[in-house]
């Protein structure tokens, strides 16, 4: 009697609108799911292939369930394939590619910060020209760079060297990190800075003792930002090195594109690239979160 009564009470324009909620729910995630197969199946080719026979991958294809397991190909893709003439796999290359991303984006994001911080709190005349031109960085594509960049690591004595790389990277990057550090600092109240200039704070002690603890959220972006767009970078690294001072993005494409030793052992390639994916992986698995509040933070302050 009592769910009889329960059920008369419910309202049928209420169950129909909960009816219609469902299903739109459903529908957008069958929706997302299709498309997020679909982001996902080159990755589930890859790594299934890092675990297959090569035998097995001739015989049934690149894209197909795995039917056998093995681990052969990672020894070999990390210490013994040829690439670009040197048979010592991609392990000099993936250290080549750290020694270049982890000092460049440590440089390129404290200059950025001291950049963004004189831009912001420390305005004089002509701030924002100069600004300007520094933002227009921001927007022009790397090949205008190419034959100046060419003239100078000539004249300096830094081609094909991965030095060479980190200067390259430090001030292309320059033009991102004061973007993003100049748009997190103005928000900075500026009674703050000048209180502590009052009290006979220096320029530097300012930076240091009140701009740079304020700063995790956005140092975080641009750290996380230069980090995988360095280590990703493919260009520069093919036009200014060459051979055992590649970084690995050009000794993938290299290992893609050889012709010579066994150029279809789709197991070692397919190891190589995840070998290569791991570190911005990393990076954004443990700090993506803090990437995503960073940019939020600076956006709503």
């Amino acid at each position: 009697m009592a769910s009889a009564t329960f059920e008369a009470a419910i309202d049928p324009s209420a169950q129909a609108a909960r009816v219609r909620y469902i299903a739109g729910r459903v529908a957008v995630y069958a929706f997302l799911g299709v498309f997020a197969l679909i982001y996902l199946l080159p990755l589930f080719v890859i790594v299934a292939n890092s675990f297959r026979e090569l035998p097995e991958i001739a015989r049934n294809g690149l894209i197909a369930f795995p039917q056998s397991f093995s681990l052969k190909a990672w020894p070999q893709a990390w210490a013994h394939y040829c690439v670009a003439g040197t048979c010592e796999g991609i392990k000099r290359n993936f250290f080549n590619s750290l020694t270049m991303t982890i000092p460049a984006t440590i440089f390129s994001t404290l200059l950025g910060a001291i950049n963004g911080y004189v831009l912001s709190k420390w305005r004089f005349p002509g701030s924002e020209f100069i600004f300007a031109c520094m933002t227009l960085g921001v927007f022009m594509p790397g090949q205008i760079a190419l034959l100046p960049w060419a003239y100078i690591l000539g004249a300096i004595g830094l081609s094909n060297s991965v030095y060479g790389l980190i200067l390259v990277h430090v001030i292309q990057g320059i033009s991102f990190t004061t973007l993003f550090c100049r748009n997190y600092y103005v928000n900075i109240p500026d009674d703050l800075i000048k209180a502590a200039r009052i009290d006979g704070a220096s320029f530097w002690r300012i930076f240091f003792k009140i701009v740079l603890p304020l700063s995790p959220p956005i140092l975080i972006v641009t750290v996380i930002w230069q980090f995988t767009g360095i280590w990703n970078e493919y260009l520069f690294g093919v036009v200014f090195t060459g051979g055992r001072q590649q970084p690995i993005t050009s000794a993938l494409v290299a290992l893609g594109s050889s012709n010579t030793i066994n150029a279809h052992a789709y197991d070692v390639a397919s190891c190589a690239v995840l070998i290569g994916a791991v570190p911005p992986l990393l990076i954004y698995l443990f700090g993506g979160k803090y990437f995503v509040r960073g940019l939020t933070q600076g956006a709503i302050k």
